[in-house]
């Protein structure tokens, strides 16, 4: 029961300063409801775009909003420096093993969108044995022949 306690406490919390936040017209950061659900997945209901026009559904916090704030600055120093390590060594002043470690740590907790391999070109020896089988026409032959560089 405490944890429940504790939970609905934070829930409280979450709703008296978003109530504040509407009644001041003040901006709440992602960071900072991230802190006050201490991690917890959570979704916005509504959202309102700076022409004033409000959003009303279910939204999930971007992943990279859902890392701690020291995360991001890490992820943002990471992207500054073109995937460098050798510079994040330099910047944050720690070595190659605990730069690698962080990344890994942080790549594990994160979903990657799947890409689509692109699809291999064919050489000429292959579109030749394909004719000669008869997988494909004469006409289809030329045509993939002609679009090769």
């Amino acid at each position: 029961m405490p944890k429940f306690a504790s939970l609905l406490l934070r829930i409280n919390k979450l709703k008296v300063r978003l109530k504040k936040v509407k009644e001041d017209g003040q901006r709440m950061d992602w960071q900072e409801l991230t802190n006050l659900t201490r991690g917890q997945r959570f979704v916005v209901e509504r959202v309102r775009l700076a022409s004033g026009v409000a959003i009303e559904g279910a939204f999930e916090v971007p992943q990279l909003a859902q890392l701690s704030a020291e995360d991001q600055v890490f992820v943002a120093a990471f992207v500054r420096c073109h995937g460098s390590i050798k510079e994040m060594e330099r910047i944050f002043g720690v070595s190659y093993p605990t730069i690698k470690s962080r990344l890994n740590r942080l790549g594990q907790g994160l979903d990657f969108v799947e890409t689509l391999a692109e699809p291999t070109r064919q050489t000429q020896s292959d579109v030749i044995e394909r004719l000669h089988r008869g997988d494909i026409t004469a006409a289809e032959a030329i045509s993939e022949l002609e679009g090769q560089p």
